[in-house]
C-alpha cells in the first residue's frame, strides 16, 4: 500500500507495459517510425493513448476534437476506439507530421473517423463555433504550443456539451512547473494554466501524474 503516487523505473515501466499494454500492430509500426524523428519525444508514450482510448469509450464518445497532431499516434489511438460513426477532428499545422500519419490512418481502415485541418489552431477553433458546432464536442485533446494552452482551452469548453472532457498533457512538464526559478515561457505558461484551472468553477478536475502529467476535465 502506499499514499503517494510510485515513481517508475525502467523495471517496473516495462512491467506495466508487460501486463497491461495492447499495443496493435499499427500503432506499434506508427509509433516506431516516429522514433526515428529528431522529434520523437513529442509523441504520446502507448499506455496514454490506450489510456485515452479507454476514456472515451467509456464516455460512450462520438465527436471529438484534437489540438496538436504531430504524426498522428493518439489520434490513431482515439480513432480505434470511435464507433463507426464518429469523428475526430485533428488540428496541426505540419503537412509533413501528419502525413506520417495519414498513412497509418489509412492502414488501420480508419481514415473516414478523422478530419484533418491544416492551419493554425485558433482559427480552425474559431470557424468550429461559425459553423454553430458549440455544445456538440463529447472530448477534446489539446497537446501543441503551450503558451496557447489557455486559448486552446477556453475554446474547447466552448464547443463541449455538459459533462464532456478535456484531457491537456505535460502539465508536468518534467516536473519544471514545480521550480519557480524556472522562467522559460513554455514552463510559465503552463503554471499558469494549472493555477487558472484548479480556481475554475465551471469544471471538475484531476491532475494525474501519467507520462509527463495529463490533466482531466469535466465540464459541468
Amino acid at each position: 500500500m502506499s499514499n503517494t503516487t510510485l515513481n517508475l523505473n525502467d523495471q517496473l515501466y516495462n512491467y506495466l507495459l508487460g501486463v497491461s499494454l495492447r499495443e496493435v500492430d499499427v500503432l506499434k509500426a506508427l509509433r516506431e517510425e516516429t522514433a526515428n524523428l529528431p522529434e520523437h519525444n513529442m509523441q504520446i508514450s502507448p499506455e496514454q493513448g490506450q489510456f485515452m482510448r479507454l476514456l472515451v469509450q467509456l464516455m460512450g464518445g462520438r465527436n471529438g476534437i484534437e489540438i496538436g497532431v504531430f504524426t498522428g499516434y493518439s489520434a490513431l489511438s482515439v480513432a480505434l476506439g470511435l464507433p463507426e460513426d464518429g469523428q475526430l477532428v485533428a488540428l496541426d499545422v505540419s503537412e509533413e507530421w501528419t502525413n506520417v500519419g495519414r498513412r497509418y490512418w489509412e492502414m488501420a481502415g480508419v481514415a473516414d473517423k478523422i478530419d484533418l485541418r491544416i492551419a493554425p489552431a485558433l482559427e480552425s477553433l474559431q470557424n468550429l463555433i461559425a459553423e454553430e458546432k458549440e455544445g456538440t464536442f463529447d472530448f477534446a485533446f489539446i497537446d501543441a504550443d503551450k503558451e496557447n494552452y489557455y486559448n486552446y482551452y477556453e475554446y474547447c469548453l466552448q464547443l463541449l456539451r455538459p459533462n464532456g472532457l478535456i484531457a491537456i498533457d505535460n502539465v508536468l512538464w518534467s516536473g519544471k512547473v514545480a521550480d519557480n526559478k524556472n522562467t522559460e515561457t513554455e514552463t510559465i505558461a503552463i503554471r499558469e494554466l494549472n493555477k487558472k484551472l484548479y480556481k475554475d468553477d465551471r469544471i471538475d478536475l484531476s491532475l494525474l501524474p501519467l507520462s509527463d502529467g495529463v490533466t482531466l476535465i469535466r465540464k459541468k
